[in-house]
């Protein structure tokens, strides 16, 4: 009966991981079959060292849990619950999109200054790259030295288009090309406008991403609340006493992937979709 738990615990929770990589959009097998070996590697490799070590304590936890009370479904959801609770209840990927686009506006607002100066479009942008933010510092940086390699103006910016793979990123991407097509003047001022414009798009996401927070906050506290309770009743009462058998983990295990499931679906809902690009390559692969 030991097994047939742990085995039920397992596809539910194979079903969860399956869940959150059908969210997250994250392929599952690899892209080629020859690169077969680095996929069955990557699995540990991907992870952070911060979620190996949560997932390291949680088994500890688990098997501490199943030792003294006896429920061997604990060596398994813990685990899993320790890894998709907080990834559920995060806004990191909508934070990290806003910061992306308040980068791009300070890189073109320093790039507008620098095209004032009088240099030419690709001066500028090799120019650049000292006053880059952070964030954004690997793909302009790839964007200088591809100009010092002699790659033609447009197809850098293409490439860096690809890169960003953001429809602000192929907006700005594309008045640049404009810019080294035609040679003329006047595009420190488009430049200038176009932060203007990504400043309002920033100022618009986050009102928006606040808003998103709110039910975010109250499904992190019901959550707390009630794994507070039942951990309560757990020690000083007979309430959860029912779920020791082998039937009452499985029905726990269908309680629990239930719940895990709707938070997935609600973050689902909370996660915009972003707008279609129109330059680079993946805007090609869309449009056939």
């Amino acid at each position: 009966m030991t097994v047939l738990i742990a085995v039920a615990g397992a596809l539910i929770v194979a079903g969860l991981i399956g869940a959150v990589a059908e969210a997250t959009g994250t392929r599952v097998l690899p892209a080629r079959p020859q690169r077969r070996s680095v996929a069955r590697r990557s699995w540990w490799q991907r992870i952070s060292p911060r979620t190996r070590r949560v997932l390291a304590i949680a088994v500890l936890a688990g098997a501490v849990v199943w030792l003294v009370t006896g429920w061997a479904l604990a060596i398994v959801l813990i685990p899993a619950a320790a890894v998709l609770i907080p990834w559920v209840m995060s806004s990191n990927e909508a934070s990290r999109s806003i910061e992306r686009l308040e980068a791009l506006e300070e890189w073109t607002r320093g790039l507008a200054g620098i095209l004032t100066a009088g240099q030419g479009v690709e001066q500028a942008l090799i120019a650049s790259r000292r006053s880059t933010p952070a964030i954004i510092q690997p793909e302009i940086s790839r964007l200088a030295a591809r100009l010092r390699a002699r790659w033609s103006t447009e197809d850098a910016l293409r490439a860096l288009a690809d890169e960003l793979d953001d429809a602000t990123g192929d907006l700005i991407a594309a008045n640049l090309v404009l810019a080294a097509r035609r040679r003329s003047a006047g595009v420190a001022r488009v430049l200038e406008s176009l932060a203007e414009s990504v400043a309002a798009d920033v100022r618009a996401r986050r009102e928006i991403e606040a808003d998103r927070a709110k039910p975010r906050s109250t499904a992190r506290w019901v959550t707390l609340i009630t794994v507070a309770v039942l951990a309560f009743l757990a020690i000083t009462g007979d309430f959860v006493a029912p779920y020791g058998s082998a039937i009452g983990q499985v029905l726990l295990a269908v309680y629990l992937a239930a719940y895990v499931a709707i938070l997935v679906w609600m973050k689902r809902m909370t996660i915009g979709q972003p707008l279609p690009r129109f330059i680079g390559a993946t805007a090609k692969e869309a449009a056939r």
